[in-house]
């Protein structure tokens, strides 16, 4: 327990410094562009690559499951039994996906090294790991979820529902 509650500051830390970064890069290039009329090429790209980077990187280790998008008007009117199956099947479904995606996923993101970005010359490779770690995290959070739903938890205790 200590020690996830590590890892989930850890990577609270790391979202937040991502973004701060972001933050002084979006400044800097406001400034440079309006302040002094002279734009800096590689604000662009940076903001880009941590757009990216924030975006992956919260999705797959800062936001809760009950953040996340749910269509919710089925699973509100179905009794307690049906939830528990419509959550094992859900997150069996989706975890199953992800993790067969896992390896294409990861040589395409390999196969990204051959270029670039043009101002940077930051390899894609690198522009595009986070997504390889939130296919990870995918398949881990639905593990997860299927495990706490055969225990007789999840969800509706988070969303306060009976």
């Amino acid at each position: 327990m200590k020690a996830l509650r590590f890892l989930r500051a850890a990577a609270q830390a790391l979202g937040g410094g991502l973004f701060l970064t972001l933050f002084v890069v979006f400044i800097l290039q406001v400034t440079a562009r309006f302040g002094f009329n002279k734009p800096l090429p590689w604000t662009d790209e940076a903001a880009v690559v941590l757009y990216v980077w924030v975006i992956l990187w919260a999705a797959a280790t800062i936001v809760p499951e009950r953040e996340h998008v749910v269509f919710d008007l089925l699973w509100n009117m179905a009794p307690r039994r049906v939830r528990l199956g419509m959550r094992i099947v859900g997150n069996l479904v989706v975890g199953g996906l992800a993790a067969v995606a896992i390896p294409a996923t990861w040589d395409y993101v390999h196969f990204m090294q051959r270029e670039s970005t043009p101002v940077l010359g930051i390899p894609f490779m690198w522009v595009f790991l986070p997504f390889v770690f939130l296919m990870l995290a995918l398949v881990a959070r639905c593990a997860w979820a299927v495990y706490t739903a055969l225990r007789g938890q999840g969800l509706e205790a988070e969303l306060h529902l009976s």
